[in-house]
């Protein structure tokens, strides 16, 4: 099986995530979830997708992971979801713990932060 990661992209401010996404699209292989295709998006917000056959993940800098039917989308275009579950939780919640959530599809309360928010986040990223 080859593993499924985001390609390199040449905004910086998005880049910065590809740790992150590739931590939880392996984690998410790990778990049996099978990964199709990875990409990182367009920014404001920043954000990313894991698809996974008729389902796919999209994460994004102001709500974190959310679940459901993939209707459309591709590298450098905003993901459709169809009946999406926002699993809550953090904008950068451990990949184990989406893993969890998208398994037994569950969520947790919301955490909403703002584009550009001086909260830490891009050291968050930087550790993956």
């Amino acid at each position: 099986m080859t593993e499924k990661i985001p390609h390199l992209h040449p905004d910086p401010e998005v880049d910065e995530s590809r740790g992150y996404i590739t931590a939880v699209s392996r984690e998410l292989a790990l778990q049996g979830v099978p990964v199709d295709r990875v990409w990182l998006d367009p920014c404001q917000p920043v954000d990313a997708t894991i698809v996974t056959g008729g389902r796919a993940l999209v994460w994004n800098e102001t709500h974190g992971w959310a679940v459901g039917d993939f209707l459309s989308g591709e590298q450098g275009v905003r993901t459709v979801l169809a009946e999406a579950l926002l699993l809550g939780g953090g904008v950068v919640p451990p990949p184990e713990e989406i893993a969890r959530r998208v398994v037994l599809e569950q969520s947790a309360p919301l955490v909403v932060r703002e584009i550009r928010a001086r909260d830490g986040f891009n050291e968050v990223l930087r550790r993956y």
